[in-house]
């Protein structure tokens, strides 16, 4: 690892470092279901293998071949639209009061048996952290009501090792609906809640699940955590846990509503590496850019062996069908549309339009790059005039390279 120098924008991509180890990565070692899927779908994105079109300009004649993407939620290439939808779609939600961002980070003692049990120790991260806003906004000395969360979860760090955290932008007041009137109570200009409170809440009612989870048999307790089996060696991690100062961070105010989900987008869609922070892969060595926080943010260049860059890159898919993205209180789905608008009533705020509000109606590729970049995809880059028209579609053949990493005999 060393200081990071200017260099020129490496053409190098994840898929290409997957090309190049990921087989005799996966000879080695065991891998899920879904890590095999990730690594097939990052290898495809955007080549012949999952098909595509030919089209042709109205005006110049000219042919340009487009190749499908993947879709898959781990490839740094596919998430650029979704992460336009989401934004659009939570902007058209926000009310006119402060945001505050909140992060939730679980000890890294939990990191092993997180690996091994990755559902429910990110359920449990989840749960723990609502848990402790909910209490503490329905606690009548502080605001008495009920409070709103949108989180999001991260489980790596810069360095891509294993970093388990929420961030979490959480509206400054609640809604009391016990009496007959509802009220919408706003917290104190600048501060939400103590930390230090937050800290504890979360942190018990984290070990209480767990324990729970424990005495319930739901955890998996093999390879490198099977100790943990012992219930004498699980309590004792668990009462080291209870011993530890447990790390959450309230971040100063939003400027306005809008930079809260701004800045929560960043972290919405982002995949563990980006390809613009890879730097080089050759001589089974990968090397890419990274932020030490600790050393007043300064990037540097860490380089890995390529089989560990794999491991921990892997160790970041997530389970199938896992939601990473949360909503809770008035923001869930189940009563946000209801909720909101009554809170821009008492808040003496014109209710929100079905023209206001998102579409139901799902956009087309072509219409959210017009209406949100201004981008005319239909437009021929080499003329700026003529229009490009589909005149050949290509086969897909995703089925046939599907197993490429994968012995299913």
């Amino acid at each position: 690892m060393c200081n990071h120098s200017s260099r020129a924008k490496s053409s190098v991509e994840l898929a290409d470092i997957f090309n190049l180890y990921g087989h005799s990565y996966t000879e080695k070692y065991r891998l899920s279901i879904e890590q095999h899927k990730a690594i097939n779908a990052i290898c495809n994105c955007r080549t012949s293998v999952l098909g595509g079109n030919i089209r042709r300009c109205s005006c110049c004649g000219i042919e340009l071949i487009s190749y499908n993407s993947c879709r898959n939620r781990h490839c740094p290439k596919c998430q650029a639209l979704a992460k336009a939808r989401w934004l659009d779609t939570r902007s058209a939600e926000l009310l006119p009061i402060e945001y505050f961002h909140v992060v939730f980070t679980i000890p890294h003692e939990l990191n092993l048996l997180a690996g091994y049990n990755q559902a429910i120790i990110y359920n449990i991260l989840f749960k723990s952290a609502w848990i402790a806003i909910e209490a503490l906004g329905k606690d009548k000395k502080r605001l008495g009501g009920l409070m709103g969360m949108l989180a999001a979860l991260h489980t790596w760090g810069q360095n891509l090792s294993q970093h388990i955290h929420l961030h979490c932008i959480i509206p400054g007041g609640a809604l009391d609906e016990q009496d007959q009137d509802q009220k919408w109570i706003s917290c104190r200009p600048g501060f939400l809640f103590p930390v230090r409170v937050i800290s504890k809440i979360f942190r018990g009612t984290f070990v209480k699940l767990l324990r729970k989870a424990y005495q319930n048999n739901e955890l998996k307790l093999q390879g490198v955590v099977a100790d943990l089996s012992d219930q004498e060696v699980f309590t004792g991690l668990l009462d080291k846990l209870m011993a530890k100062e447990w790390c959450v961070y309230s971040k100063k105010p939003f400027n306005g509503a809008k930079g809260a989900v701004d800045y929560l987008a960043k972290y919405v869609y982002k995949t563990a590496i980006s390809n613009n922070r890879i730097s080089s892969c050759d001589d089974g060595k990968v090397a890419f850019d990274w932020r030490d926080y600790s050393d007043n943010n300064k990037i540097k260049l860490m380089k890995l062996d390529a089989h560990e860059f794999i491991r921990r890159f892997l160790t970041h898919v997530l389970p199938s069908g896992f939601i990473r993205i949360r909503s809770f209180g008035f923001l869930a789905n189940s009563c946000k549309k209801k909720k909101l608008q009554e809170i821009l009533k008492l808040l003496n705020q014109a209710p929100k339009t079905t023209k206001d509000l998102p579409s139901p109606k799902k956009e087309s590729i072509k219409e959210l790059m017009i209406r949100l970049m201004g981008i005319d995809i239909d437009l021929c880059p080499k003329c700026k005039s003529g229009r490009l028209r589909t005149i050949k579609s290509l086969p897909n053949f995703k089925d046939l390279q599907y197993n490429k990493y994968w012995d299913t005999s």
